[in-house]
């Protein structure tokens, strides 16, 4: 696996796929910075070592070239969090982008215009990745967001850099992460699956069950697990149509020796509101026409002892409603037990939407050992794929 460390950018031009994917409000600033942020060591290897960077990325859905998907309007975040200059050109492939890069100097940055106001960037247009190939050296791939994505910028590219590319710090680190979690993380390995739905994580399931000693189920999706086996789960949430598929899960669990915990308590509501009325209540006694919508007592407390006891703890997916702040006790005590297992020596990985949302607005972010950047990306490799992205920069 060649990353950066193999190379000497000296004199180089770097072409790095940043994923600069960012949230922006409506005066166009960027609210969320994590993924800039996150791409800064990489350039900043590049330019002390005395080469350029190229920077390439999209934003957003546009449909043809549409401003308000400029990263023009990222240019100034770029520059205070990298504290260089940042040249812009508003185009990504062609005689005005080829020039830009011909005339940057070493120690310089320049920002391409968003890949995807072409549409050959999201076919994998081969033509496109060469136009966009000649601008730079060195290809390097820093984007683990559309690593599973085989798009130009981020795959088909690498065919034109045969000898000359690697992975940026951060795809390196994401790829190191998962494979803690999956192949050479210290045991026990735990692994916390929430959220709402089974279907969305079935093969995560079936692929890491190998790979792990403890399993806990939370959120939503525990209330298919607890109705196949005969519980009354009242209005909760549930998957009919995939209760054998549960049973079969536990059945396989058992056979791989993995130890399975769900939740053995609730907070129930009476709506699926904030003010809601609220019950404690066992998980296989629901009353009818209330919901579970959150961790009760019970479960944090038998959480936090499965969490203690473990050396490896990948965590994906929220306990309960967490969006409502009286229904997100038992997704913040879960943070408080893995934040307290990392420093103990645990190693603890966060990754998927809804947890890495969970640990930013809960303060969590520094007190795991890594937050994934990459939602998509990181369910695929936990479900066992080969990322385009990556398996392009390993051949």
């Amino acid at each position: 696996m060649k990353t950066l460390n193999d190379f000497n950018f000296k004199n180089k031009k770097a072409l790095i796929r940043v994923d600069f994917n960012v949230p922006l409000n409506e005066k166009f600033e960027v609210t969320d910075a994590t993924r800039i942020v996150s791409a800064k060591p990489t350039i900043i290897k590049i330019l002390e070592d005395g080469g350029s960077c190229i920077l390439m990325s999209h934003l957003g859905r546009p449909k043809g070239v549409q401003d308000e998907f400029s990263l023009q309007h990222i240019v100034k975040e770029v520059e205070d969090i990298l504290g260089v200059e940042v040249k812009f050109i508003s185009e990504c492939v062609g005689e005005k982008a080829e020039t830009a890069a011909t005339n940057l100097q070493p120690g310089e940055v320049l920002l391409l215009e968003n890949l995807r106001f072409h549409k050959e960037e999201e076919a994998g247009d081969r033509d496109f990745s060469e136009k966009l190939a000649k601008l730079g050296d060195i290809y390097v791939n820093d984007a683990f967001g559309t690593a599973h994505r085989a798009h130009a910028s981020t795959t088909i590219i690498a065919d034109f850099f045969p000898k000359s590319k690697c992975f940026g710090y951060l795809l390196a680190q994401e790829i190191e992460s998962i494979d803690k979690v999956m192949k050479t993380g210290e045991k026990p390995v735990l692994a916390v699956l929430g959220g709402a739905k089974v279907s969305s994580k079935i093969t995560i399931i079936e692929n890491i069950l190998d790979n792990v000693d403890h399993l806990i189920i939370g959120g939503g999706m525990s209330f298919t697990f607890v109705k196949a086996q005969g519980g009354k789960i009242g209005n909760s949430i549930c998957e009919d149509d995939k209760m054998d598929l549960a049973l079969d899960i536990l059945k396989q669990a058992k056979a791989k020796n993995v130890q399975v915990h769900i939740p053995v308590d609730v907070i129930a509501a009476d709506a699926f509101s904030n003010d809601a009325n609220t019950q404690i209540v066992d998980i296989n006694k629901i009353p009818d026409g209330w919901e579970g919508v959150d961790a009760g007592p019970k479960s944090i407390k038998q959480f936090h002892d499965v969490v203690m006891q473990c050396k490896t703890i990948l965590w994906n997916g929220p306990l309960g409603v967490f969006e409502m702040e009286s229904f997100a006790k038992g997704t913040i005590a879960l943070g408080d037990s893995i934040a307290e297992a990392t420093k103990k020596g645990a190693f603890s990985l966060v990754g998927g939407g809804d947890s890495v949302a969970a640990v930013k607005q809960f303060g969590f972010e520094d007190k795991v050992s890594y937050v994934s950047t990459g939602g998509g990306a990181m369910l695929e490799s936990l479900e066992g794929k080969v990322l385009p992205g990556i398996a392009a920069i390993i051949e």
